[in-house]
């Protein structure tokens, strides 16, 4: 499973990386993570508020920060 955590480097951007890192961790879930700082790459999944999530290549979340729950749930679905 591929995660991109895609946005600038913000203090949200941050966040939603490190709870993603920390729920892959506390799961022992077998999730590659990349962070994606490039505007156009952004751009290209559709993207318009940082942070986005990215799961598999597809555009899960934008401009907010989900619930553990709700990350628990998209990391599932590679899994």
């Amino acid at each position: 499973m591929n995660i991109k955590i895609l946005g600038p480097g913000c203090p949200r951007c941050q966040n939603l990386e490190r709870k993603v890192r920390n729920l892959v961790e506390e799961h022992k879930l077998n999730v590659e993570i990349e962070k994606v700082t490039d505007i156009d790459t952004m751009i290209s999944y559709g993207m318009m508020m940082s942070p986005g999530l990215v799961v598999n290549g597809v555009l899960k979340s934008s401009g907010i920060i989900p619930r553990d729950n709700q990350l628990l749930a998209w990391l599932g679905e590679g899994a």
